[in-house]
C-alpha cells in the first residue's frame, strides 16, 4: 500500500503543483500548447544562434517520421538548433584548425540541447536530444546509423535548404553551421515553414574545391568517393586500417601499407576526436548573407584567397582503386599524393547491397554502358531487383523491370561473401551458388561501376 505521508510523495505533490504553475507560463492559455515565442526564447537563452520548430506530422518529415517515433514515440514537435561556426577556422588550409572548429561546434550543439532539455524538464516538458554527430547506432553499419536526420529537420523548420555541396545553407550564416535536434513530447502553438528560396547561389565553387571530384557539376554526388577520403579516420576507413594491421606479417609490411602520419592520425582521432581530411566543400561556399559580400564584391580575389590554397595544398588523397576519384586526382591534382585504399564497406544483407549501389556508383566508369541487370536473391533473403545503368545514370528497382541484358541468380550468403572477397566468383559459379545468364563482360563492367 502506498504511504501517502511518505516524504517523497509529499514532495512530489507539492512539486507537481509548482510545475503546473510554471507550465502555464510557457503554454498558450487558449490551446494548452507550448508558446512558440517562449520556446524559441528559451533556445536562444540556452545558446542557440538560431532555431526553428517543426511538427512531427510535417509533410517534409514523411520519410523520417517512423525512425523518429521508434526512438521517441511521444514526439509531437522537433526543434532544430543552429550553431554558427567560425568561418575562418573552417576555411583554414590547416585541417587541424578546421577540425577543432567542427569538434567544438558539435560539443556546443550537444551542450545547448542538454541545457534546454533541463530547462524544459523543470516545466514538466520532456524531450530527447540525440547527438549532433557521434555516437550513432553502429549496429546498423553500413546502413542508416542515425535515427534523426538533422539536415531534413532543419530544412523543415526553416533553417535553410540543401546546397549543391549537400550541406544545409542557412540564409544568414551560410553552410558554416552545426545542427542539432530536440524531440519534444508536446505541441507548440505555431510552427516554422521551410524557406521559400534556396540560399545556394549555384557558384559551383564546391565542385572546384573538392579534391576527389565527388560533387558533380550536374548535381550528382559520389558519396563513397567523398567518404573514403574525408572520413578516412572513421567507420569504413578505420575498418580498412584494422584489416591492414591484421594482414601485415611484419612491421616492415605494415609500414609499406600504412605511413607513419596515417598511423598517428588514427591515434589522434581515437584520442582527441574524429578528424576530417577535407570538408573543402564547406570551406569554399560563399552563400549566406554573412559571406556572400566577399565573393560578389571581388570574385577573383575570393578564388585566390579561399579556393586556391585548398587546391594547392600538398596533401594525401585517399581513393578506392578504379574509382572516378582516382582519375580525378591524377588529372587535376598531380601535385597531391594519391593513396589507394579500401572503403571498408561490406554490405551485410542483399537489401543493404542494393541500397549501397547509389552511394558507390562511379558515373565516369559507366560511360558507354547501357544495360539492365536483373538480380534474384535466394536463401536467407529473397529479393528481386533491377539495376539499370544507362547514359551514365543509375536506377535501382526492388522488382524486375524491363527486359534484362543479363540475369544473376544468387544465394544471398554466397553473394555477400563474394562482395567481401571471401569467396571466389568462379568457385560460386561451379557450385551453382551464383548463376549468370548473359555476357560475362557485362558483369565485369558492372563491377567497375561499383568499386568498394
Amino acid at each position: 500500500m502506498v504511504q501517502k505521508n511518505h516524504p517523497d510523495i509529499k514532495w512530489f505533490n507539492e512539486y507537481s503543483e509548482n510545475a503546473r504553475q510554471s507550465l502555464i507560463n510557457i503554454k498558450n492559455e487558449t490551446n494548452n500548447k507550448i508558446e512558440y515565442s517562449q520556446l524559441k526564447e528559451l533556445a536562444e537563452e540556452a545558446g542557440a544562434d538560431d532555431c526553428g520548430i517543426t511538427d512531427i506530422n510535417s509533410p517534409e518529415l514523411v520519410e523520417e517520421k517512423e525512425d523518429i517515433l521508434s526512438m521517441c514515440p511521444v514526439t509531437r514537435c522537433l526543434l532544430s538548433v543552429v550553431i554558427n561556426l567560425n568561418r575562418e577556422n573552417v576555411r583554414c588550409v590547416s585541417r587541424s584548425v578546421s577540425d577543432l572548429e567542427f569538434l567544438t561546434g558539435i560539443e556546443t550543439s550537444d551542450k545547448v540541447l542538454k541545457k534546454l532539455a533541463r530547462v524544459l524538464k523543470q516545466k514538466n516538458i520532456n524531450s530527447i536530444h540525440p547527438s549532433a554527430a557521434f555516437p550513432m547506432d553502429m549496429a546498423k553499419w553500413p546502413g542508416k546509423m542515425w535515427q534523426v536526420s538533422h539536415k531534413t529537420i532543419a530544412i523543415a523548420a526553416g533553417m535553410g535548404h540543401m546546397g549543391h555541396n549537400r550541406l544545409v545553407i542557412h540564409p544568414e550564416f551560410g553552410n558554416f553551421i552545426m545542427l542539432g535536434t530536440l524531440l519534444i513530447d508536446q505541441e507548440v502553438s505555431e510552427y516554422d515553414k521551410p524557406l521559400d528560396y534556396n540560399p545556394c547561389i549555384k557558384c559551383q565553387l564546391c565542385v572546384s574545391a573538392c579534391p576527389t571530384g565527388a560533387i558533380g557539376t550536374d548535381g550528382s554526388f559520389a558519396f563513397v568517393n567523398c567518404m573514403t577520403h574525408n572520413y578516412r579516420d572513421r567507420m569504413g576507413g578505420f575498418s580498412n586500417w584494422v584489416e591492414n594491421i591484421i594482414k601485415s606479417k611484419s612491421v616492415k609490411q605494415y609500414r609499406q601499407m600504412v605511413s607513419d602520419p596515417e598511423t598517428v592520425s588514427m591515434w589522434q582521432s581515437l584520442s582527441y576526436g574524429i578528424c576530417n581530411k577535407s570538408s573543402y566543400c564547406m570551406a569554399a561556399c560563399p552563400a549566406g548573407k554573412d559571406n556572400i559580400g566577399q565573393f560578389l564584391s571581388d570574385k577573383k580575389s575570393y578564388v585566390k584567397k579561399v579556393i586556391r590554397p585548398l587546391q594547392d595544398n600538398n596533401e594525401t588523397i585517399f581513393v578506392i582503386p578504379g574509382s572516378d576519384a582516382e582519375n580525378h586526382v591524377k588529372k587535376k591534382y598531380p601535385h597531391k599524393q594519391l593513396k589507394i585504399v579500401g572503403s571498408g564497406i561490406r554490405p551485410a544483407t542483399a537489401a543493404s547491397f542494393l541500397d549501397s549501389l547509389e552511394l558507390s556508383f562511379q558515373k565516369g566508369r559507366s560511360k558507354g554502358l547501357n544495360a539492365t541487370y536483373h538480380f534474384t536473391f535466394t536463401g536467407d533473403e529473397q529479393i528481386n531487383a533491377s539495376v539499370d545503368i544507362r547514359d551514365m545514370t543509375l536506377k535501382v528497382h526492388l522488382e524486375h523491370v524491363g527486359a534484362p541484358d543479363i540475369t544473376i541468380i544468387a544465394d544471398t550468403k554466397t553473394w555477400l561473401s563474394f562482395l567481401a572477397k571471401e569467396k571466389n566468383l568462379i568457385w560460386a559459379l561451379i557450385q551453382r551458388k551464383i548463376k549468370i545468364k548473359g555476357s560475362p563482360l557485362l558483369m565485369k563492367r558492372f563491377a567497375k561501376c561499383f568499386p568498394l
